[in-house]
């Protein structure tokens, strides 16, 4: 009897252990179970699946249900034999062929999925998945092609918003301005848009950089979906883009505190920075470029450009030191910086000097003019520039211009554009500079008029009206 007992109760445990897998006769009760089997990859899965699909082999929705299910954890063998099953039951099953093309895209084997969504179209022409789907494939070989197969779709289903599907196969080929034609097309009637070709058409208007067009289709969106990640991230980027920074900053509330599953990265920090820049809350906004740099980014050189601007920022703060030490890791990150990104360091170290008195502005000055003549000699194309910076930091360590530290760099540039048949306002602004010091020079340091007339006289040639040439030549 005690036997008898210890027996029972081991069953009745076992029956609690297992879940009951019993087939209940109520075909949407069966496919929830089989298709959680299939999901949860049960250990009988493969004897399961052989009774439920003996059972409902004429079951149509059963099998294409149990075919999207293997799909879905990528178990193709199965998937497809459930599809066949499906068609076996029902020759003329459209969604089994687009379960079949499905299969043969994720194989990369687009032309064999293409004429399987041609099947599903032929034998149901007001399904648009399978025009949808066609296209998609297609695409890769012709977008204008694959939109014309949606024109199709048209002809039969005139309620579809067929100019939205075709902006979404051009969006997804990244023809943006294909997708917006198209978008602006289906636009007129915006109401019937989904959330996703508005989210894509906002998208193509921000990633070809009009920002205005862009905010105007995301701030739609909100009016569908004011929880949306994706729309109140749109409308935070290009309010930013747009300077309008207390607006923008209203939007970076809404996505990083009122939105529904929203995961942040780099780029909204950074974004966050610039708009708390623009309303100069500097070191909220350095904050937040520091936070921006402990997320995780898929190149160096995108890490590089928010150094680069946590730099700007403690620039605009006037913390030169700080932005210094930050640009100079931004130089040594960036893979490949230019003569304009070799240049922004020796000016820091000018602007340095502007806050700085004795020793410390001297050395900030020899650090910034050996930075000069670096650029010079590394571009060739830089080095009337570089010419230039070193006659204004030499001219900056040189009390009263004494001892002519910038005098050979002004001589210099006066002789390149003398070179020139044609000088731009940029030209005649350095040159008339590089007069005015040569002007000074002669006249105060080397006490020589008549070679200070002779600059003068140079300087009224390209400046006819300029007062301290008049006052000079006068004398």
């Amino acid at each position: 009897m005690r036997t008898f007992k210890y027996v029972m109760i081991g069953a009745l445990m076992l029956g609690i252990g297992t879940p009951a897998l019993a087939q209940t006769g109520d075909p949407k009760a069966d496919t929830e179970t089989i298709t959680k089997m299939i999901k949860n990859k049960a250990g009988d899965l493969a004897d399961q699946t052989k009774k439920y699909a003996k059972k409902y082999k004429k079951n149509t929705d059963v099998l294409l249900a149990m075919s999207k299910a293997f799909y879905e954890v990528k178990d193709t063998a199965n998937a497809r034999i459930m599809a066949e099953n499906a068609l076996k039951a029902n020759k003329k099953c459209a969604k089994a062929f687009i379960i079949l093309g499905d299969i043969m895209a994720l194989n990369e084997d687009g032309g064999a999925a293409a004429g399987q969504y041609q099947q599903a179209i032929y034998f149901d022409p007001k399904d648009p998945e399978g025009y949808y789907k066609y296209a998609n494939v297609y695409k890769k070989v012709s977008p204008s092609e694959a939109v014309a197969k949606l024109e199709e779709l048209r002809t039969h289903r005139p309620d579809i918003a067929v100019d939205a599907l075709a902006g979404r196969i051009y969006y997804t080929s990244n023809k943006f301005g294909n997708a917006i034609d198209c978008y602006n097309k289906a636009w007129e009637q915006k109401d019937k848009m989904e959330e996703r070709d508005i989210r894509d058409y906002a998208m193509a208007y921000y990633l070809t950089g009009k920002a205005a067009n862009a905010f105007e289709v995301a701030k739609f969106g909100l009016t569908k979906s004011p929880r949306d990640a994706a729309f109140n991230r749109l409308a935070f980027f290009t309010s930013t883009d747009l300077k309008q920074y207390d607006q923008a900053l209203a939007y970076a509330d809404a996505l990083f505190n009122k939105s529904d599953s929203a995961k942040f990265s780099y780029f909204d920090y950074t974004y966050y920075g610039n708009a708390l820049s623009g309303v100069k809350k500097y070191d909220e906004a350095i904050a937040s470029f520091k936070k921006a740099l402990d997320q995780e980014f898929d190149s160096k050189d995108k890490k590089a450009g928010v150094i680069k601007t946590l730099s700007d920022a403690y620039s605009n703060q006037e913390n030169y030191a700080e932005a210094i030490k930050y640009y100079e890791q931004y130089l040594a990150e960036y893979s490949t910086p230019t003569a304009t990104d070799y240049a922004g360091l020796p000016q820091l170290y000018y602007y340095l000097a502007s806050k700085q008195t004795g020793d410390e502005m001297i050395a900030s000055l020899k650090k910034s003019d050996e930075l000069y003549a670096q650029l010079g000699e590394k571009y060739a194309d830089a080095a009337e520039y570089a010419t230039f910076w070193r006659a204004r930091v030499n001219n900056a360590m040189d009390n009263d211009q004494q001892n002519g530290y910038a005098k050979p760099y002004y001589e210099k540039m006066i002789q390149l554009y003398s070179e020139r048949t044609e000088l731009n306002n940029s030209d005649r602004a350095r040159l008339k500079e590089a007069y005015l010091y040569m002007i000074s020079y002669e006249a105060r340091v080397a006490d020589n008029m008549e070679a200070a007339k002779v600059q003068a006289q140079k300087l009224i040639e390209i400046d006819p009206e300029n007062a301290i040439a008049k006052q000079v030549l006068g004398m």
